[in-house]
């Protein structure tokens, strides 16, 4: 077996999970989820655990994969997902108004961004944008869709860049 599909996914109070014939269902506090499972691969629950399992050796990577999706289900309806985004640049702002994303970026035009469905936006400055959701995958879509429009450039650091990356500097041009 994988070693990753080794490892049980703990269920915490609170979080109901619901496995019907080639489908499980993760309903939490913030939301609930659902995930279509592959042949060959099943999801037992046994009290507050949930193992995956597999038939024969081409399932085998897939076993993994299933039980982080079944996990980072679990984690997202009961605490949550968000990814911080930082903007630096002279006169880069951002501002978080309902489901749409203001952006100014230095461009001849404000950028107005539509958050998907599920994943939400604040400004607790203006230059910084926090992306929450119940979606994981949501979630990091929507950080990279945004840090895409101004990637870091590594000459003065300007640009969209996450809270925890680090943005490698170039020298300027020697004479």
């Amino acid at each position: 077996m994988s070693r990753v599909a080794k490892s049980p996914v703990n269920v915490p109070k609170g979080v109901e999970v619901t496995l019907n014939d080639r489908a499980l269902s993760v309903k939490g506090g913030k939301g609930s989820l659902s995930l279509a499972l592959t042949d060959g691969i099943q999801v037992l629950q046994e009290g507050e655990e949930l193992t995956v399992s597999y038939d024969s050796d081409a399932h085998k990577a897939m076993a993994g994969t299933t039980r982080m999706l079944v996990n980072n289900m679990v984690v997202g309806v009961s605490t949550g997902w968000q990814k911080k985004l930082v903007l630096n640049g002279v006169g880069y702002r951002a501002k978080a108004e309902g489901s749409v994303l203001n952006l100014t970026l230095g461009l001849s035009h404000p950028v107005n961004y539509e958050l998907p469905e599920g994943v939400s936006a604040e400004t607790p400055t203006q230059t910084e944008v926090v992306v929450s959701g119940i979606d994981k995958q949501a979630v990091g879509q929507a950080a990279a869709e945004i840090r895409a429009f101004r990637p870091p450039e590594p000459y003065k650091g300007k640009g969209i860049r996450y809270a925890d990356e680090h943005v490698r500097r170039k020298d300027a041009k020697k004479k």
